[in-house]
């Protein structure tokens, strides 16, 4: 089997920015985003989805994290995308469900090839910390879009957005690994092509 690993740079006026993943890693993570809390969210997806990452990313930080977050999550879907390849042999589904303290997070992901984004996460707060909540869904939504998969989150209660928002990201870290790996010989779809 090929190395399931990619690289995405992306320059703009806005950001500079360079995702590396290795879907066959450990977990490993070197994530320096100028953005805390994103680099938090990100160190779960890596752990908890045995992906090695690798992501540093300048941007325009004295306007808001905005453009650093979807940049990041632009250039990771387009990774996730080339990394797979052709799909051949994936198990293309996946699906966790994560409890943290009063949170339960349940993510589903169909690396189907097209995009959709569901997100029902009702955050009692609008920050947490000095980190925007609603970059979260804009975050989430463009890796779906750039990495042409389906991906539902649901988390129906909680109370602490942290919670809320670390479990989404351990879930989801989850449901790619079980997702990308590698369970046959055949592209996973009557069709032939994902």
């Amino acid at each position: 089997m090929e190395d399931r690993k990619a690289v995405v740079r992306r320059e703009t006026k806005e950001t500079c920015v360079m995702v590396e993943l290795n879907l066959d890693g450990v977990g490993k993570y070197e994530i320096d985003s100028g953005v805390g809390f994103l680099d938090h969210m990100l160190t779960h997806l890596s752990k908890h989805g045995k992906i090695d990452l690798v992501v540093k990313a300048k941007g325009d930080l004295e306007v808001d994290a905005h453009h650093t977050v979807e940049d990041i999550a632009i250039c990771l879907g387009e990774c996730l995308l080339k990394a797979l390849g052709d799909k051949k042999g994936i198990a293309r589904y996946g699906h966790s469900s994560v409890p943290m303290e009063e949170t339960l997070a349940n993510v589903s992901v169909d690396l189907s090839g097209r995009a959709s984004c569901i997100y029902n996460v009702d955050y009692r707060t609008d920050k947490i910390g000095d980190f925007d909540v609603e970059c979260l869904e804009e975050m989430l939504r463009s890796f779906s879009n750039n990495g042409k998969f389906n991906l539902h989150i649901n988390v129906p209660y909680g109370v602490n957005s942290h919670h809320m928002a670390e479990a989404v990201f351990k879930a989801l870290g989850q449901a790619l690994a079980t997702a990308v790996k590698v369970v046959g010989t055949d592209i996973p779809s009557t069709k032939g092509i994902l």
